[in-house]
């Protein structure tokens, strides 16, 4: 395939909001796992990767019908490493109409569904009016959001394909370049904390009780976390990182 260009990048985790952040982490040998302190899943006992903060980091008002955990969290990412104004250089460069917006979601804000139902007044109750799937929950929501929130035009959508779907977006947004559908695409994956993930694999007895130890002999299972990151791709003059391939199969 034609070299892409990675024009920007940027990553958000627990272990840390931003990617200078997250390599000193790495350095230190840092994960951020935490035993569960998630408040709608306090019950189960394990350790998970929560962000610090989402909680209280509301959305802005003119993206107040969006607003929940999954895009707090993207906004979140969205906000470090300079990416708003690389985004904004490749914006005023190639035209908002001329680039595209492709986003991983696995669970989308699913959660707030979740907590819809938990509210309900009665099994046979409906689900209240503060539940809004269309902007929340649905799984083009978040890349309807990211799209809004860095003023682009271009085509968008969301992959959702568990833990392959950050990955195909790469693939998706290669596609879209070479066939002169976008000058530059913005690619990404958000997944937050949710009651089906956590809840989901609980049941299936993959949950550790301590920090994972994935290549260890002794592991237990898995720490359930959440994290937001993007890239900025296009087909300018390669003068920094470049995507060469992509791999992934669900």
């Amino acid at each position: 395939m034609q070299p892409i260009a990675i024009d920007a990048y940027t990553l958000t985790s627990a272990a840390g909001v931003g990617t200078q952040t997250i390599g000193e982490s790495l350095r230190k040998q840092v994960s951020g796992l935490r035993a569960n302190d998630f408040a709608p899943a306090r019950g189960l006992n394990t350790w998970i990767g929560r962000v610090n903060a989402l909680e209280q980091e509301a959305l802005p008002e003119a993206w107040a019908k969006y607003d929940c955990r999954n895009h707090r969290l993207a906004r979140l990412g969205l906000e470090q490493d300079e990416f708003l104004r690389h985004v904004a250089d490749a914006r005023q460069r190639y035209g908002a109409e001329r680039i595209g917006c492709l986003i991983g979601s696995s669970t989308s804000a699913v959660l707030e569904t979740e907590l819809g139902f938990r509210a309900r007044s009665s099994p046979d109750a409906g689900l209240p009016p503060e539940v809004n799937f269309r902007y929340r929950h649905s799984l083009f929501a978040v890349s309807d959001f990211v799209r809004s929130y860095l003023g682009l035009g271009g085509p968008a959508w969301t992959i959702s394909t568990a833990c392959t779907s950050s990955a195909k977006v790469f693939a998706a947004a290669t596609r879209m370049l070479t066939s002169n559908l976008c000058d530059a695409v913005i690619v990404g994956g958000v997944d937050s904390l949710c009651l089906t993930t956590m809840y989901g694999f609980n049941s299936l007895e993959l949950l550790s009780d301590a920090p994972c130890q994935p290549f260890a002999a002794g592991r237990k299972g898995i720490s359930i976390g959440e994290a937001a990151g993007f890239a900025l791709l296009s087909r300018s003059n390669l003068t920094g990182p470049a995507l060469l391939g992509w791999g992934g199969k669900q």
